[in-house]
């Protein structure tokens, strides 16, 4: 039952909660990153308030072999964590701590920059020639910045899946989900990242705590997240009653959230599949440069002058 406003009145709870009205819509942009990696980017290297605590999306989906094989060679971060999500194909990875790995198709790295680490992540494409794959920066509060770093990779087969009964599916790879916990623990902002799959033509209410800023990245399909409400119906010239269409979302579409308790979202008629991740805002001062984050620009001039020197990399 639909209240006013966008709340939805539950019986079964009780409770009154809100839709997440959608602030807007965004396409995923070209850009050209490390070596020469053609990919796109949601968002990212701007103001970031409405993402907070998440800093850059990137969608580095491609099937020709040369538009990612370059790859990203050795470079620094510090204050971040990112996150590597790959769909197909395979990254080799290394760093200055003497670790070295690889994740395949399924697989999340969830690394934890801390005080500074240097390392490289090569792209390489399945029988196929397909490279598909995400990248998310989260921030690090202030208290977490000079931590020591670390990494959690999860292989496929540790990221739970759920299946409700209208056929709607989520990988949990951070946070709490329809019962079950994520396999990545311990991240400064305590968020959700889940990777959602709504049948064609299925409508599903998904929830997203509030004081959380929430953001969907639509990959497969099409539908809606504009409200809670049905397509309108408005009366035309002629005095005929038509229905508006609410806008389809698609691939490479991401969708920013307001504040509320839950998501709609509306499955085409290929069904729709997307990331949907949220997390609690940080809310300190931000001071950017390439791949580190610090809080003040004094803080940012003594990382890059610690990499020109040479003691970039701390002990533990």
């Amino acid at each position: 039952m639909e209240g006013p406003s966008g709340l939805l009145i539950k019986p079964d709870r009780g409770a009154v909660v809100s839709i997440r009205p959608v602030k807007r819509i965004v396409e995923a942009q070209p850009v050209v990153e490390g070596a020469g990696v053609k990919l796109r980017r949601a968002f990212g290297f701007g103001a970031t308030d409405e993402f907070d605590p998440f800093l850059l999306f990137d969608d580095f989906r491609n099937e020709d072999p040369s538009a990612y094989e370059a790859g990203f060679p050795w470079h620094p971060h510090r204050g971040i964590e990112t996150i590597t999500y790959v769909l197909a194909g395979t990254v080799d990875h290394g760093d200055s701590l003497g670790n070295t790995g690889k994740l395949g198709a399924g697989d999340v790295q969830w690394m934890t920059a801390g005080r500074g680490i240097l390392h490289q992540e090569m792209p390489k494409g399945d029988p196929s020639g397909r490279m598909h794959g995400f990248q998310l920066w989260a921030n690090l509060p202030a208290s977490a910045k000079m931590t020591e770093p670390r990494y959690q990779d999860v292989t496929s087969a540790d990221i739970p899946e759920v299946t409700e009964d209208d056929g709607t599916r989520a990988r949990v790879i951070c946070g709490s989900f329809w019962g079950e916990r994520g396999p990545v623990d311990g991240i400064a902002a305590d968020p959700r990242y889940l990777d959602v799959w709504v049948p064609p033509g299925t409508r599903r209410t998904l929830q997203v705590e509030t004081g959380r800023h929430g953001f969907a990245y639509v990959f497969e399909g099409t539908g809606t997240f504009r409200d809670a409400s049905e397509p309108r119906s408005v009366r035309d010239e002629d005095g005929n009653i038509v229905t508006l269409p609410l806008e389809q979302t698609g691939n490479r579409s991401l969708v920013l959230f307001d504040r509320g308790d839950e998501i709609t979202v509306q499955a085409g008629d290929e069904g729709i599949r997307f990331l949907l991740v949220s997390g609690r805002p940080i809310q300190e001062p931000v001071a950017w440069a390439g791949p580190i984050v610090m809080n003040t620009q004094e803080q940012l001039k003594q990382a890059y002058s610690e990499l020109r020197n040479g003691t970039f990399i701390q002990p533990g």
